[in-house]
Formats: structure tokens, sequence, C-alpha cells
């Protein structure tokens, strides 16, 4: 794993940032690009919203809302409106105007409480979704593979706050973030079968530089890493080089995406003592760096 000098590293300032909506988020994630706009939830509250293409300020559409928390969605392919969802104790799908429907509850009857956190689409249309214990108890959480048969897979155990997952333009590379351990890591993946190959370290962040959080993988191929407690972006090229990093005007930075021509940011109030003005909100910049949209579920079933 190669550490650059500065001298090499772009850094932006905090300037020029934008207010997407006049909302402030308790424990805004998720960050994901869609055809329509931008989405995002309010992990704690268990809320999905959208907002519109556009940059400027508008107030944020309701999408869905859970009686649990709600780590991370994905659109479900050929089904507008429709989501999976890492959510609770699991994984379910979200369709307008019924109840979830739960494709599988893994962590519920757990020795100790936990709770489903971040997940994402591969390429081939698999549903990854990490798990950590509510106390973020060292270890109790998991990566499970949802297949397009809807079957639920362990995959990795031993995690603490698991972040990311993504993918590579060929799903043949998971990078995967544990927050607590300040680490980011590489798995070789069968793009057929989904089956991990071992984790090679890729990044690993020192005391003072923040919590690798939500990631995102530009058209260059090149891991973009939300820095939570450091108020900062990160990108990294495909050797694990640190080569630009973006200040933000707030802490807790919690998930990153492109789309639109911007870079949105979702961030935190939670577990800041004195939230600034900026804590909470869903921010975007200008930006020349272009990402995939969300990759969807491709579910194999009816």
């Amino acid at each position: 794993m190669t550490v650059p000098g500065r001298e090499e590293v772009v850094t932006v300032d905090a300037e020029d940032w934008q207010d997407r909506c006049p909302d402030r988020f308790q424990l805004g994630e998720g960050a994901r690009w869609h055809a329509d706009g931008l989405y995002f939830v309010d992990l704690l509250r268990g809320a999905l919203y959208g907002l519109g293409p556009g940059g400027g300020p508008a107030d944020p559409r309701p999408e869905a809302r859970l009686d649990v928390p709600l780590g991370a969605v994905a659109p479900v392919h050929g089904r507008p409106g429709e989501w999976i969802a890492a959510a609770g104790p699991g994984v379910a799908l979200l369709r307008p105007g019924v109840r979830p429907h739960w494709l599988a509850r893994p962590e519920e009857g757990a020795p100790r409480p936990m709770r489903m956190n971040d997940a994402a689409c591969d390429p081939a249309g698999r549903f990854w979704a990490t798990s950590m214990a509510a106390d973020a108890e060292p270890g109790a959480g998991s990566l499970y593979r949802v297949d397009r048969d809807g079957s639920a897979h362990r995959v990795l155990t031993g995690l603490t706050v698991p972040n990311g997952p993504v993918f590579d333009a060929a799903g043949s590379t998971l990078l995967l973030a544990d927050s607590a351990r300040g680490l980011i890591v590489s798995h070789a993946v069968d793009p057929g079968s989904g089956r991990l190959g071992p984790a090679r370290p890729f990044v690993r962040l020192g005391p003072g530089e923040g919590k690798p959080d939500g990631m995102t993988v530009d058209d260059a191929g090149f891991l973009w890493v939300a820095l939570w407690g450091a108020g900062r972006v990160h990108r990294y090229d495909p050797h694990g080089r640190l080569c630009a990093e973006v200040a933000v005007p707030t802490p807790n930075v919690s998930s990153v995406a492109f789309g639109g021509g911007l870079m949105h940011v979702t961030t935190a109030r939670h577990r800041l003592a004195e939230p600034d003005a900026w804590a909470g909100a869903v921010l975007a910049r200008r930006s020349g760096v272009t990402a995939p949209p969300v990759a969807p579920f491709r579910p194999s079933f009816a």
C-alpha cells in the first residue's frame, strides 16, 4: 500500500458548497444518484428522501418511512418507485403504498441488538448489505450478499462499523470500509457467482484523518471516500494513493455521490455536542467528475 507525499495531493477548500434543501438531518447517509435525481436516507429516522436533478435548493420528497433504522437503498430494475433496502434486522423491498416485503432478517434474534448499515448493488444486480451492533460492539457486524433470486448469504464476519460497499465498473473488485478501524480493504469478486477473494489492505487512515464512511467510484475508477469527523472527502487512485481532498464545512461527512454536474455529500448532526449551521445538511458543488448512476437490484423473481 503506497502513501504519496503531500505535494502530490490536490486540496480544494470548503467553498462554493450550496444547500440542496433547507432541512437538517440527524444522520444523513446513503447518497445515491438515480435517473431523476439524488436519493438519501436519514438513517435513525428510517426515512428515504429524494431531491430533483437541479442544483438549487428544494424541499426533499419523502419516498418511504419505516419504523426501523434505514441504512441504504438501491432501485429495483424495471419497477419504478420500488427499492431494495438494508433496514432494521435485514433486507426488504419497499413498494409504494404497501408494507415492506422482507426478503431476509438475518440479524433478528441476534445475541445483542443489531441493525443494517450501508449497502449497494454490484453491476450484476446483486445487493450487498452490511450490519453492525447498535452499540458498535467490535467485530459483531457482517456483510451479506442478496442474490437475484432474493436469497441472502453471510459472506464476511468480524466487522465493526462497515461502510461502502462499492464496486469497480467490471464488478470484479469490492471495496469495503470498516469505519471503526479506519481501514478500507479490497476483495476480488467473481462477477458470475459473487464469490469473494481474501481481503487486501487498500487504504488505512491515520489518527486525526477521520473515519472512512460512505464511498463511490467515479468513471475513471478512482475511489471517493467521505471522512466522518474530519470534514473532508478523499479521492484515491486505483492503487490506494491519495490524489485529492475536498474540504466540507462541517465535520461529520457521511456519503458522497456525483450526478447532474454536481458533487453531493450528506452530513450529520449525530454525535455533535454543538452542531454547526451546516451539520446535517445535504450539500452540493459544481464538479467535472462523473460517475455511474446507482446500480439497480435485478430480481429474477416476480
